[in-house]
């Protein structure tokens, strides 16, 4: 499959100024290009899998701009997926790389692990660690669910007759945004769905996007098991309801969902928002700004976009630990151009770009309140004070 793929590339360029890791660097081996030349000569056999060659791999963070950007209709998203599983399968990391690795994906994707060690990641910044333990207490969120949405969710207008989905609330999301997930259910409710919440694991996202094709596999059909008899799955993490859409799970994004949706009385909220659109959300899900129509019809919040929105913050699932340096550079350079807007608040639809953009902001000194869209919609229709919203938020 990569050979039939590459040969699509016809090496333009357009690529270039839209990857992040080339913008930062400078190199081509580090752009999608250059990549895809690596992709072709490791595939052909005429270059070796190695250390040097992987790591330009590793460097990518899968972000999809180039998709979006190219002319030819290279699939970018199928390269990387496809060469990342050859990686898992064909070569040899370093002891120290394994350890983060299997350490991530024996905590991400299990709820109940991932609070216990949010826990000691607390305890643990505080204490010495080793090189490859660092990044993974430093990308540890400060802060922790206080809300989980009802398993039914009934329709807030009792004379409407509901149409019935169901709402992923996923692994990270369920740990660190239980808030965002409850917020998502009295919305659509208020929109005139019944919201089931199943009991359920992780989608399989970071895994495929790592190059753990059975494990996503996995985890995908036992999560479609999960929504059985549901014909709508509505998701408002940006990168797990693409991985579901490709995995032909019927997903939608909850900006599809409440598209053209009639919505009861929304209150002012005096604020200035700076919304940042998920690479997954702009370039996977061909939904760019989706959020902003939604948040513009909320009277008295000004939405403004930073500069530089097809440009990574830096997450990219478990990018922001095993490329810990780049990561911390885009996401400094992402909170700098949303400083420059000068915003009350933050806000984006991905749980990855919430944690990675709310800490750079810290760093910068400007530790702004971080929400997700659906938490202002949510304080709208629920006639919640501006003031409040700012106080009670993540930062």
């Amino acid at each position: 499959m990569i050979g039939e793929l590459t040969r699509a590339c016809v090496h333009c360029g357009f690529c270039l100024p839209t990857c992040p890791t080339y913008v930062l660097w400078s190199e081509e081996m580090d752009s999608p290009r250059g990549r895809i030349q690596l992709m072709e000569k490791t595939a052909q056999g005429t270059l070796p899998l190695n250390a040097t060659v992987v790591e330009h791999f590793d460097r990518c963070l899968g972000c999809l701009a180039c998709v979006t950007s190219c002319p030819s209709g290279v699939r970018y998203d199928l390269l990387i997926e496809e060469t990342r599983t050859r990686i898992e399968h064909g070569h040899s990391r370093s002891r120290a790389g394994r350890l983060q690795r299997r350490l991530l994906f024996e905590t991400l994707p299990y709820p109940r692990r991932l609070r216990f060690a949010l826990r000691l990641a607390r305890v643990g910044r505080g204490l010495p660690s080793t090189a490859w333990m660092r990044p993974l207490l430093e990308a540890a969120p400060g802060w922790r669910s206080r809300e989980q949405p009802a398993a039914v969710t009934p329709c807030a207008d009792p004379t409407r007759a509901p149409r019935r989905v169901g709402l992923l609330t996923g692994c990270v999301q369920s740990v660190v945004f239980g808030e965002v997930n409850a917020a998502t259910a009295r919305v659509l409710a208020s929109a005139g769905y019944e919201v089931v919440a199943p009991p359920q694991g992780c989608c399989g996202a970071l895994s495929a996007h790592a190059g753990r094709a059975a494990e996503a596999t996995r985890f995908a059909e036992r999560l479609g098991r999960s929504f059985a008899g549901l014909d709508t799955i509505v998701v408002n993490a940006a990168g797990c309801g693409s991985h579901l859409k490709e995995r032909e799970l019927p997903a939608v994004d909850l900006t599809e969902a409440l598209h053209g949706a009639e919505l009861p009385t929304l209150h002012p909220l005096e604020l200035t928002v700076a919304y940042q659109d998920s690479c997954h959300l702009r370039h996977a899900q061909k939904l760019p700004a989706a959020w902003k129509p939604l948040l513009e019809r909320i009277p008295g919040l000004r939405v403004v976009e930073p500069a530089e929105q097809d440009l990574c913050c830096g997450s990219a699932g478990i990018y922001n630990v095993v490329q810990a340096d780049a990561a911390r550079d885009l996401g400094d350079r992402k909170a700098a151009r949303i400083q420059e807007t000068g915003p009350d608040a933050y806000a984006s639809a991905n749980p990855g770009c919430l944690v990675q953009v709310a800490q750079a902001l810290g760093r910068a000194g400007s530790p702004l309140p971080s929400l997700h869209p659906v938490e202002l919609l949510d304080a709208s229709l629920r006639a919640v004070a501006a003031e409040r919203v700012l106080s009670q938020a993540r930062r």
